[in-house]
């Protein structure tokens, strides 16, 4: 994809969010913030049987980088573990949005993905604490 091409996917990513809303029962939620703009971003959670995300969320507001990155987030996620969810590398999700359109922003771009990862790793130290590991 070229520039304009990641441009034009943030901004459908921003006016038409995928995911958007309070998943509720969630199995993990997590919030995070960016103090230096004021971007907000809940990530949320619903893990299946067999250990995979069947269902995530997210609920914020700010800047549209930080709001199209947790949308596009959601579509990554659902089907991986949470272990794969921990693992995932904030360079690959920034080359994912358009390092070239958001390499400056990238506190931004990369909100949701560090707050989705403090969701899998409360679910994974809650689910250890369960199985008495």
């Amino acid at each position: 994809m070229d520039r304009e091409d990641y441009v034009e996917d943030i901004l459908d990513h921003y006016q038409h969010p995928r995911h958007k809303g309070v998943l509720d029962p969630a199995d993990s939620k997590a919030e995070g913030g960016n103090p230096g703009c004021g971007d907000i971003v809940t990530m949320y959670m619903r893990v299946d049987p067999a250990g995979r995300i069947s269902e995530v969320s997210f609920d914020g507001r700010g800047c549209t980088i930080s709001q199209a990155g947790a949308s596009m987030l959601t579509e990554i996620a659902i089907g991986k573990t949470p272990k794969e969810v921990e693992e995932m590398d904030y360079e690959a999700f920034i080359d994912q949005m358009g390092r070239e359109v958001v390499v400056s922003r990238a506190r931004c771009a990369t909100l949701g993905l560090g707050t989705l990862k403090a969701a899998a790793d409360q679910y994974l130290k809650e689910k250890r604490a369960a199985d008495g590991a």
